[in-house]
């Protein structure tokens, strides 16, 4: 009993530093994009998705190296839902009113969906190999060079007493923070894990559910922030960002080390869902506007996504 106290305390203590160190991120983030001229969007798909999306790399590096490779998928696809269902509907509900005002590229909403359809059919074998792995990284590359092209095609004016208020003390900002982040995540990943096992929560639950919420508090905290200073933009391409990059280079980057062992029925109900949830989340982008009516149905689908988890339903 005092054990699970103390894990219970660790992680009332790692969520603190997560939030604290996610608002500092944000901050220094927006500074930076705006100094460079990049719109806020490109700033959450790019900056800040892959900062807040280290948690799930490091994670699924761990669980490989301890030969416990069925934990990537696991952790993908639950983050992936989480962001969507879980972060989505908070950021909804503590915001004002998200409306979005970036102009889509030609490559966000299909390399979102296509990083999530890629995945479900690259694990449908119940392996995931060093040739697939290839793919999906080159198809996060191709991406990502091709949204800072556009970028610098859509670089806005900076009136010239804000680029002066850039200094190195931002870009300090944005690493420290970046590594309390990670601490934070990490402690809180370790502490939820082992109160699982105290209180014996399956390993594919922990996978699908507890490491995937552990992973996407960073996303949480950030978008959170974000969404509440007004910064819808940077939210929603927080949001997109990371789920490319959880698709593509979290599940790619692992499996270069060694294939990964997919568990098939974990695939049945998970992949759909994830799908279901990237194209909602789709439909809300292209719709410019998130309300607090669809924050609550977010969540809504994200207790039920609890409830299938834990066999409730």
């Amino acid at each position: 009993m005092l054990n699970l106290l103390l894990w219970a305390i660790i992680f009332l203590i790692s969520m603190v530093v997560l939030i604290k160190a996610s608002d500092s991120f944000t901050y220094a983030a927006e500074k930076i994009g705006l100094h460079l001229g990049i719109s806020s969007f490109v700033v959450g798909v790019v900056i800040v998705s892959i900062g807040t999306s280290l948690p799930e790399l490091i994670s699924s590096l761990f669980a490989v190296f301890k030969n416990s490779s069925e934990i990537v998928i696991g952790n993908v696809m639950g983050s992936n839902i989480t962001n969507i269902l879980l972060v989505v509907g908070v950021a909804a509900i503590f915001s004002k009113k998200l409306i979005i005002h970036y102009k889509f590229t030609k490559a966000d909403i299909p390399t979102l969906l296509g990083s999530a359809l890629l995945l479900t059919a690259s694990a449908m074998d119940g392996k995931f190999e060093l040739f697939e792995a290839i793919i999906l990284i080159l198809f996060y590359l191709i991406y990502v060079t091709y949204t800072l092209k556009i970028k610098r095609k859509q670089k806005i004016e900076i009136p010239k007493e804000k680029k002066r208020k850039f200094n190195w003390k931002i870009g300090a900002s944005l690493v420290i923070s970046s590594l309390f982040i990670y601490i934070g995540a990490k402690y809180t990943i370790e502490s939820v894990i082992i109160m699982s096992e105290i209180l014996n929560i399956g390993k594919e639950i922990i996978a699908i559910l507890v490491v995937s919420l552990g992973t996407s508090l960073p996303e949480l905290s950030v978008s959170v922030a974000a969404a509440r200073k007004g910064k819808a933009d940077m939210a929603m391409g927080n949001i997109l960002g990371s789920n490319i990059f959880n698709s593509l280079i979290v599940m790619g980057i692992p499996s270069l080390f060694m294939p990964l062992t997919i568990p098939t029925g974990l695939i049945m109900w998970a992949a759909p869902i994830m799908i279901i949830s990237t194209l909602a989340f789709i439909y809300l982008m292209k719709n410019k506007k998130i309300t607090k009516t669809h924050g609550v149905v977010l969540l809504v689908l994200y207790a039920l996504f609890v409830a299938k988890s834990m066999n409730f339903i």
